[in-house]
């Protein structure tokens, strides 16, 4: 995907962020019994030229092989819903459903960065978890806050997190 094509998808979920498009939300399957979840904020930074910014407010939930990531506006409406089953990944923006390999295909489309949502899991556990190329910083779990960095492939992405 080229730069211009990153910044035009980036440029869409800004404009999402500020237009606060809502996405109908379904009962999910991934609510059952025993079932982690985890919701706060979340930004990533992309140091691209000129630099990204994403930021929203996030829910996830579910396991590494099923999940469900869901990214909100200040206001509670939802930008998008993004779930995960071995093998696939979705994409839900609006009324538009886009499907994908991987959730870290779909990721990287969206944000330019593969987020490491399966490690992210092991991470919000308090585990070190390897994932290509990042490194978490857990020192500060216990305040509910997370960091990540990503410096190999470029771009340096840089996620952070507040857990409520």
């Amino acid at each position: 995907m080229t730069v211009r094509s990153r910044r035009h998808l980036f440029g869409l979920m800004i404009a999402l962020i500020a237009g606060g498009c809502a996405v109908p939300m379904g009962s999910s399957q991934l609510e059952t019994p025993g079932t982690r979840v985890w919701s706060g904020r979340m930004a990533l930074d992309l140091e691209t030229d000129p630099p990204q910014t994403f930021s929203a407010s996030f829910e996830l939930k579910g396991t590494v092989n099923h999940g469900e990531l869901t990214l909100s506006t200040p206001l509670g409406n939802v930008l998008a819903l993004i779930q995960w089953s071995p093998g696939e990944a979705r994409l839900r923006v609006g009324g538009d459903l886009e499907a994908f390999e991987s959730v870290e295909s779909l990721t990287r489309k969206v944000t330019g960065a593969a987020l490491p949502l399966g490690a992210l899991f092991g991470w919000l556990d308090g585990t070190e978890t390897h994932a290509g190329g990042w490194h978490a910083d857990l020192s500060r779990l216990g305040q509910g806050r997370l960091s990540a960095r990503r410096t190999s492939p470029e771009p340096v992405a840089n996620l952070k997190l507040i857990i409520d």
